[in-house]
């Protein structure tokens, strides 16, 4: 598949060392909370499990990107609307206007779950460059509780707005999935994803085996964003430390899950970064992170962070803890910026997968913020 997105100018190899100091993004206030119900039928299909939303600047259409893998029906994307009041910043309601299968160049559906080729989408970007969309695909391989289980290789897809692909990002030979322990894990493929004026960035949930090993209550990891240029050429590669698990699951025994969900871009360096984490016997915590990769190394010729040498991550500024937020906290996936308000603030939209399990929901935050461009 061809892989030129834009014809937009490129940024260098590594990101500028300085710059002039920038405004830190920070929450103002809060401005409402809609859910989509459970299991909700829409245009003959099941809503939920939406792990990434995107809006279009110039009509206002809202993308939100489904990871359902037939379990329900093929991997889709919805459009609709988010009704928040511009003078007040009243975040009022959501309604969905369309589904859209994402098929690939063929024009047939990706095959689901447990299938070879089969897609795992986890995050959605409308490009104003090009008036196509990007999405984030995970991909699949098999482990130790999931033996059978074919190497779907993780992807950054470019689709028309039909949902067909018409691109695919070039994956660096470090991140591949394979059917053995190295490369990445199973489910920490590419979960997050970024459009700026001149990159495109995606990072991986959580750490390959080369990298060391996944968080605990007591140590953290490391994971690795992926930037590219408006060409499709890979431009560089940049760790991310992931904090510790904010608690150890009850029973000390139990199951754990931590990442990055999901990246959304400030300008073409700075990003705000959601990380979540989920402890069986705790549930889920959240954290909102500026980040900057400026001065960062840049990592994209090793396979190992914990044996190559030292290297420096990129720096993590806390913007907002949605640990303690209208609890229980939800499986917070997506990020995405709003309309801007009469008075300058930029909304900011975050939003949770329900994983179509009636015990979780389908939640949608707007805040208000600024330091956004």
């Amino acid at each position: 598949m061809g892989i030129a997105l834009t014809c937009a100018m490129v940024v260098s190899t590594a990101p500028p060392a300085a710059a002039d100091p920038d405004e830190p993004v920070r929450i103002t206030r809060f401005l409402g909370e809609q859910r989509i119900p459970y299991l909700m039928k829409f245009d003959g299909t099941t809503v939920g499990g939406l792990s990434g939303i995107d809006r279009d600047p110039r009509t206002g259409n809202w993308y939100f990107i489904s990871d359902d893998r037939d379990r329900y029906n093929p991997a889709r994307f919805y459009t609709g609307k988010l009704a928040i009041n511009k003078a007040t910043g009243d975040f009022t309601g959501v309604r969905l206007t369309g589904v859209t299968t994402l098929t690939r160049e063929d024009g047939k559906p990706y095959a689901g779950y447990g299938r070879r080729d089969s897609a795992d989408p986890e995050s959605i970007r409308y490009d104003p460059e090009t008036g196509r969309l990007l999405w984030g695909d995970e991909g699949d391989r098999p482990d130790a509780r999931n033996p059978e289980i074919p190497v779907s290789q993780s992807a950054v897809h470019g689709a028309n707005l039909r949902g067909r692909t018409v691109a695919e990002l070039p994956v660096p030979w470090n991140l591949e999935l394979a059917h053995t322990d190295r490369g990445q894990r199973r489910n920490f493929g590419f979960e997050g994803l970024a459009v700026s004026q001149h990159a495109i960035t995606a990072v991986t949930e959580g750490p390959k085996f080369e990298d060391g090993p996944v968080p605990t209550a007591g140590r953290g990891a490391v994971t690795r964003l992926t930037m590219w240029d408006r060409q499709g050429r890979t431009r560089g590669q940049y760790a991310y430390a992931l904090d510790a698990l904010a608690a150890p699951p009850n029973p000390p025994s139990g199951l754990a899950d931590s990442g990055v969900s999901e990246l959304l871009s400030i300008d073409d360096y700075r990003y705000l970064a959601l990380e979540r984490s989920w402890m069986e016997g705790v549930g889920y915590r959240a954290k909102l992170y500026e980040i900057d990769l400026r001065g960062a190394t840049n990592v994209l010729k090793r396979d190992s962070l914990a044996e190559d040498g030292p290297y420096r991550p990129v720096s993590k500024r806390l913007v907002y803890d949605l640990g303690d937020f209208r609890p229980p906290v939800q499986n917070l996936e997506s990020l995405a910026w709003g309309p801007r308000l009469a008075g300058g603030e930029c909304t900011l939209v975050i939003g949770s997968d329900d994983n179509f399990d009636k015990s979780e929901v389908t939640q949608l935050m707007a805040f208000a913020a600024k330091g956004c461009r």
